[in-house]
């Protein structure tokens, strides 16, 4: 009797392990970002690089998006938008702070490491922030928004529509977003 209880609570053990590895892992990025866009659920890019929201988008989305929109062709500046919320320019983690404070899903800015640990664990259905040591970027309504990539590295908060590598990134959301 001893052996079959031991037996079974091992075997509850590991399946409790089980899942909460699984729980850890499926936040990694396990493929690049990429824009695909969605009717009446995407974020749109204009010619002019601002964004529009989904009407059906919840409020603290379209304020995330006005939020960035604000901070278009600000300069990067390493630690911008950490100090004081509005800034001369922002790093990346300034911009993600930005946006995320301005839609109330932020109290005050982090950087790029906190994000890791941000929210809930994955991929969210209107904001998804994709984070590691080092750097931080968002998608909000699938746009993403960014201090650079390649050819655009740290040029300033940007919407972007280009596909990223996300090797390495943790995806984390707001509840509820």
């Amino acid at each position: 009797m001893r052996f079959r209880l031991v037996k079974h609570f091992s075997g509850v053990i590991a399946a409790f392990a089980l899942v909460m590895t699984g729980c850890q892992t499926s936040s990694r990025a396990k493929k690049p970002y990429t824009y695909e866009f969605s009717y009446g659920e995407s974020t749109l890019l204009r010619g002019d690089g601002r964004a529009i929201p989904p009407r059906k988008a919840p409020e603290p989305v379209k304020a995330a998006v006005a939020a960035g929109n604000r901070i278009q062709g600000k300069p990067y500046v390493y630690g911008g938008g950490h100090k004081r919320l509005e800034d001369r320019g922002y790093d990346c983690s300034g911009t993600v702070s930005y946006a995320l404070i301005n839609a109330g899903l932020l109290e005050s800015p982090a950087p790029s490491k906190y994000f890791t640990k941000y929210g809930k664990p994955g991929p969210g259905k209107w904001i998804t922030i994709y984070a590691k040591y080092g750097h931080t970027f968002m998608t909000v309504g699938g746009l993403r928004l960014d201090t650079g990539w390649r050819d655009d590295e740290r040029r300033g908060p940007k919407w972007q529509t280009r596909s990223r590598p996300t090797k390495g990134y943790t995806m984390r959301h707001p509840a509820g977003f």
